[in-house]
């Protein structure tokens, strides 16, 4: 799908990029700033937001007629963000917390172009069975999920295996809502 202005996907992420590309888009990439830092006083929700907006602006000053699409992703358990784990440890623990809970993955879209920005969020719920130690461990030695919100990808073989339940968007949970980001585009 072309649209009457080029996309610039602010994204290193091979799964945005399939996304975009299965969709149909035509686009470049650019790898945005690496720093997602954010005040640890912020509301988890409002997080997303922040981050994709963060990632768009960093960019900026190459726009010309270009519109900027930047995205990012936060697994959310009881009120708690789980980010990209720091090692195997740290990812052993996260999927032990998710292990046979619900959790709230929010993916939150900027778009951007010289004249306006374009703001919002799409969120989805995710139920995991029950997984076991041997199963998380396998997981994570032969997926390396260091790169992923939660430690896991839903396209992936523990979300094969594990998730027992999405109420909302599983483009959402990869990273992208792809239903949203349309529309808004076709506004933009």
């Amino acid at each position: 799908m072309e649209f009457n202005r080029p996309l610039i996907l602010a994204s290193t992420s091979p799964r945005r990029q399939f996304l975009m590309k299965e969709a149909g888009f035509q686009f470049r990439i650019e790898k945005p700033d690496g720093d997602e830092s954010f005040a640890d006083t912020m509301p988890s929700e409002k997080i997303p937001m922040f981050l994709a907006s963060k990632k768009a602006n960093s960019l900026k000053e190459i726009l010309k007629d270009e519109i900027i699409v930047a995205s990012d992703t936060v697994v959310i358990l009881n009120d708690r963000i789980l980010n990209k784990p720091a090692n195997r440890e740290e990812a052993i623990q996260m999927l032990n917390d998710l292990s046979g809970q619900t959790h709230t993955v929010i993916t939150a879209v900027c778009l951007l172009s010289k004249e306006k920005m374009d703001l919002f969020d799409d969120r989805t719920e995710v139920t995991f069975s029950k997984l076991t130690q041997s199963e998380i461990e396998f997981y994570i030695d032969n997926f390396k999920p260091f790169d992923k919100a939660g430690a896991y990808g839903a396209q992936d073989w523990l979300g094969m295996i594990g998730i027992e339940k999405i109420n909302g968007s599983y483009f959402t949970v990869m990273g992208l809502p792809m239903h949203k980001m349309y529309q808004h585009l076709l506004r933009f």
